[in-house]
């Protein structure tokens, strides 16, 4: 009989961006793989790739307690029905939904993924601190399970949730990321007439740095030694109403009809959107492991990015990117200027992330570490060894 491997996500283009090839392995694995989640118009994909699906109406938004509640009882009801051998949660509510329920169906073995703790950890104020503290509690009883290995993607946030949590080293490994296609991101090296590209892909919300972005890009199209003859500054992707840091159509558009920014919407196609770029900026306040900076380092791109958690892990400071200050436009600009005017280290930083990709990021590798975690699992399932 198939060991049978079940996928807690709040939503599923999240999953096939970011965990679909790791459901492809177990699959090619000989797991029977169920995806739980909420749908918005990729059912008929996975399903041609053999995932036996269940609906879950998940907000991403914090919604109310009769919210969280009938979630959690959702993913209750698929974990009680699946019997999985093992349960992968990934993203915040399912992780916190997903690891009670765990415990009380007594699921075999839960892989629980932390791709980034969230916007409750960068507010700041009394009410953010309450709520900071029922998380963290919240987060010890959900990670409970006597058989749970925690998957992080950057050492903050695993000695952050190691403090909450008090889970032993041996139950959390750091994998940098959901890893990337090098195959089908790689250099697309063309020989460039006229403008630089400077790029930002991301939802469009503030905690990306969407508005340090555009304010960056006003300084160096009025910096006399840039200025509009020699760049272009794009914003890749699109508002997230379901996010509380959402920018506001309307900003959006005033950037674009003021010649500051070009929005180029989302992509599905984003190895042949970065090849149009030269530089590739984020300057998130914090991330896990942002897929894009992955994507742009397998391109051959060079990195303009935050000193914070996630974006600093993702590229070699001085040799494949950049770090400037976090929530500081100036210092964007001047980080982006630096690259702009300097093609030489612009091209060795694409060269050195092109090597960087290959070296830590590549999918296959995410894939079969993910795999040897789910075959633990399962081992200490069958010997009933405790964490």
């Amino acid at each position: 009989m198939k060991r049978r491997l079940l996928f807690v996500v709040n939503v599923d283009w999240f999953f096939v961006s970011h965990r679909l090839p790791i459901a492809l392995a177990a699959r090619d694995a000989g797991f029977e793989v169920h995806l739980a989640t909420k749908f918005t118009g990729h059912e008929a994909r996975l399903r041609t790739e053999g995932l036996i699906l269940h609906s879950l109406d998940i907000e991403r938004s914090s919604g109310g307690l009769a919210t969280l509640l009938q979630e959690f009882l959702a993913i209750f009801r698929v974990m009680k029905s699946v019997r999985a051998d093992v349960v992968h949660l990934v993203t915040v509510k399912p992780v916190l939904a997903g690891g009670l329920a765990a415990r009380l169906t007594r699921t075999g073995g839960v892989l629980a993924a932390i791709s980034g703790l969230g916007t409750i950890f960068l507010a700041t104020g009394w009410w953010a601190w309450l709520r900071r503290a029922l998380v963290e509690r919240i987060y010890r009883f959900a990670l409970g399970h006597r058989n749970l290995q925690l998957v992080v993607q950057n050492g903050d946030d695993r000695n952050l949730v190691q403090a909450m949590t008090q889970l032993s080293d041996d139950a959390i490994t750091l994998i940098p990321g959901s890893g990337v296609d090098t195959d089908l991101f790689h250099p697309r090296y063309t020989e460039r007439h006229g403008k630089l590209v400077v790029m930002l892909a991301a939802r469009l919300l503030k905690d990306k740095g969407i508005r340090e972005f555009a304010e960056a890009a006003k300084l160096l199209l009025a910096d006399p030694d840039i200025g509009r003859d020699r760049v272009r500054f794009v914003l890749v992707g699109s508002p997230d109403p379901e996010n509380v840091t959402s920018l506001a159509t309307e900003t959006l558009d005033s950037w674009q009809s003021d010649c500051i920014v070009e929005l180029w919407g989302s992509r599905s196609d984003m190895a042949d959107a970065l090849g149009a770029a030269d530089i590739v900026v984020l300057p998130s306040y914090r991330e896990g492991m942002p897929k894009i900076l992955l994507e742009a380092a397998a391109c051959g791109k060079a990195v303009v990015t935050s000193d914070v958690p996630g974006c600093r892990d993702a590229i070699r400071p001085g040799r494949t990117g950049l770090l400037v200050k976090v929530r500081d436009s100036a210092s964007l600009a001047e980080g982006i200027k630096r690259l702009l005017v300097d093609k030489d280290t612009r091209n060795m930083m694409g060269q050195e992330g092109r090597k960087l990709a290959l070296e830590r990021f590549r999918i296959q590798s995410v894939a079969e570490t993910h795999l040897a975690l789910y075959a633990k699992l399962i081992a200490n399932g069958q010997s009933g060894v405790n964490r």
